[in-house]
């Protein structure tokens, strides 16, 4: 049992830098106001879910699940 729990708090501490390098890397919401003046109908702004923005919004999602997951997991034995 402890090996596994070894195993998983490695993997925790890994969830935990890539979710950190991954929000520092995503452009801030203010970088989209160029919706007021009609940008955000471009070719850009359609197709933003595609673009390598939209992949770490994807990818930032499923490392917070996982995040939480093996925090509940890892304090599973302290209760």
């Amino acid at each position: 049992m402890g090996t596994i729990r070894l195993i998983l708090t490695i993997v925790f501490i890994l969830v935990c830098i890539a979710i950190t390098v991954l929000v520092l890397m995503q452009e801030g919401k203010s970088a989209g106001l160029g919706a007021i003046s009609g940008v955000a109908e471009s070719y850009w702004g359609k197709n933003k879910g595609r673009s390598m923005e939209g992949a770490l919004v994807k990818i930032t999602k499923i490392l917070a699940v996982a995040f939480l997951l093996l925090a509940v997991v890892l304090n599973i034995n302290k209760f």
